[in-house]
């Protein structure tokens, strides 16, 4: 990362309890988190540190892109994942996605998530138009304001539709509903 003047690193960690520890110490803006560590894994960090450090965003870099794996770590809440193959600038690039609020998927996880079979419910979810176009958006990787911009809505109604349809499959946040609609095919494929 030295090559890149506006990425520092402020501490390293060697598995998620220690993560976490330093999250509370420095409160960095993103984490690059393993999955697989001794005694306290990524998922463990990456819960920890999501529910209790506000504002941190978690990008998973990993070696891991099996389905459990992926799984586990967007159930832990975090913002984005990419493996350890991808060159360096992929990576910084992925860095400042995540520190600005989108979500990051490698090619490989996204492929990994996308070849999920759909379940028998799945295919009763029913969505607005709205809520339709807003999703799209997101697993697009567009921030609240870029939905509400592009679709002429208000901030707030762009809020509204998403709280809607996180309770309505209960789901946590924007992350799990980008994968969760991806599972289940509920956008558009490009």
């Amino acid at each position: 990362m030295s090559h890149s003047p506006d990425i520092s690193i402020v501490g390293e960690a060697r598995n998620g309890q220690e993560a976490y520890e330093l999250c509370v110490k420095r409160h960095p803006d993103v984490v690059l988190m393993d999955m697989r560590m001794p005694d306290f894994d990524g998922g463990y960090g990456t819960q920890k540190i999501k529910q209790s450090v506000h504002g941190v965003r978690v990008l998973v870099l990993t070696t891991f892109d099996d389905k459990e794996t992926v799984s586990k770590a967007v159930a832990s809440g975090a913002d984005g994942y990419i493996l350890k193959e991808m060159d360096s600038m992929q990576i910084i690039n992925s860095i400042r996605a995540v520190a600005g609020g989108v979500t990051v998927f490698g090619d490989n996880i996204f492929r990994t998530v996308v070849k999920t079979p759909l379940t028998q419910t799945s295919m009763n979810y029913s969505l607005t138009d709205r809520e339709k176009d807003i999703l799209q958006l997101i697993c697009d990787g567009c921030s609240n304001s870029e939905i509400s911009a592009r679709l002429f809505i208000a901030e707030g109604t762009v809020r509204n539709n998403i709280s809607r349809m996180l309770e309505k499959f209960n789901l946590r946040d924007r992350t799990q509903l980008a994968v969760f609609a991806i599972k289940n095919n509920l956008i558009r494929e490009e």
